[in-house]
């Protein structure tokens, strides 16, 4: 079975919490991406959240805020579920059915950044379509 590292995309885009909604919205729309990860800073890589397209969506435009003066750590998500790079494969992806997770930080033991794996990595390097269509099923089936 594979690790989290055979399928994840190394060097993810990531931000900072001081940085406004309209800068991420242009971060995610120049590298065509509907996540950015959540920093402490630019040195220490160390995630604290996430901000996805849908948080923009639901908790910028809907409600009428200023994408210009509304910054990150107001819309982001904090609690974040991860994985380790040396963690198996079926680990993660249980974890993101779990949780209904389209995408999932890869972390080291400090919480820094090494990584994210994402639905379409899952689909384009597992070759196990079975397996793809089965976690995309569980992902988006609402839980109730």
């Amino acid at each position: 079975m594979k690790k989290c590292k055979d399928v994840m995309t190394k060097d993810p885009v990531s931000c900072l919490t001081s940085d406004s909604v309209m800068k991420v919205a242009q971060l995610m729309s120049r590298d065509n991406i509907g996540s950015l990860l959540v920093i402490e800073n630019e040195e220490t890589q160390t995630l604290i959240g996430i901000v996805t397209d849908r948080d923009l969506a639901l908790k910028v435009l809907s409600e009428g805020r200023d994408a210009r003066s509304t910054k990150v750590e107001t819309v982001m998500t904090r609690n974040v579920v991860t994985c380790h790079p040396e963690d198996g494969l079926q680990k993660a992806l249980d974890a993101m059915a779990q949780h209904q997770l389209r995408r999932m930080p890869v972390v080291d033991n400090d919480n820094r950044i090494l990584g994210i794996i994402a639905q379409a990595d899952i689909a384009t390097r597992l070759d196990q379509p079975e397996k793809t269509a089965e976690m995309v099923k569980e992902i988006s089936q609402a839980k109730g």
